[in-house]
């Protein structure tokens, strides 16, 4: 089967399923929806604060965005495990290298272009509430911020993804992901602050801030991010060649 009819393949099966069609398309409507209940109220009295960070809380929504991009990594690779669909998968396309490579590659493209409009709508629609307090593409970092968000959630789903197809099981890689994201990432970043810099979280928002505080640095950050996605689907990948479907 032709390469472009195995991609054709892949997206067809994520926008027919349910589950992660609708996680992608909560990428973009959770975030705006919290985005269009914070910053209306509370917007400009947190950037009053002393010590606020304007560019990073503009993306306060986007802690709520790389859940629902994890959501779809996941569950747009375990429908692969359900009633033996993933025997059917490689009986059409008997290639697993292939497979595997085209199901990623439109994870990773769909997640890519939910999270760079996802980054940039929430950025300027927060903006809108901010008064005084508003600032627009050209302050310092904010487009590098809005770009590096949209990248940032990808590769969170990609990580997700991986872990996915290694452990057959959506369920458990969201076990694993949105409690270390929510808890385990700030205990260790209370205890070890050196070592939570390279945490797929904390590394790949060190681009959402104006200046990024450790040794990292914005890219840098989203490197390591991109590391620990290309560790998992590197796992995914010695899955899918060792086991049987």
């Amino acid at each position: 089967m032709a390469t472009t009819a195995v991609l054709h393949s892949e997206w067809i099966k994520i926008r027919s399923v349910r589950a992660s069609f609708g996680s992608l398309i909560a990428i973009f409507a959770v975030t705006l929806a919290i985005t269009l209940m914070v910053f209306p109220t509370v917007g400009q009295a947190e950037a009053d604060n002393p010590g606020a960070e304007p560019l990073f809380n503009a993306f306060y929504a986007l802690n709520f965005a790389q859940i629902a991009a994890i959501s779809f990594g996941a569950t747009a690779v375990s429908s692969e495990y359900l009633n033996g669909a993933l025997r059917i998968s490689l009986a059409a396309v008997p290639h697993r290298g292939l497979f595997y490579a085209a199901k990623t590659a439109i994870v990773g493209a769909a997640a890519l272009i939910a999270g760079l409009v996802t980054s940039h709508a929430t950025f300027l629609v927060g903006q809108a509430f901010m008064g005084e307090y508003t600032i627009g593409l050209s302050h310092p970092g904010a487009l590098r911020a809005c770009i590096g968000g949209g990248i940032y959630l990808a590769l969170m789903a990609l990580f997700a993804a991986g872990l996915t197809v290694l452990l057959r099981s959506a369920v458990a890689v969201l076990s694993i992901l949105i409690p270390f994201i929510l808890i385990v990432s700030f205990v260790v970043g209370d205890v070890a602050n050196g070592a939570a810099e390279y945490l797929p979280d904390r590394a790949g928002q060190q681009v959402l801030h104006q200046d990024p505080v450790g040794s990292l640095g914005p890219w840098g950050g989203l490197a390591v991010t991109a590391v620990w996605a290309g560790a998992a689907l590197l796992a995914g990948w010695w899955a899918v060649r060792r086991r049987d479907a």
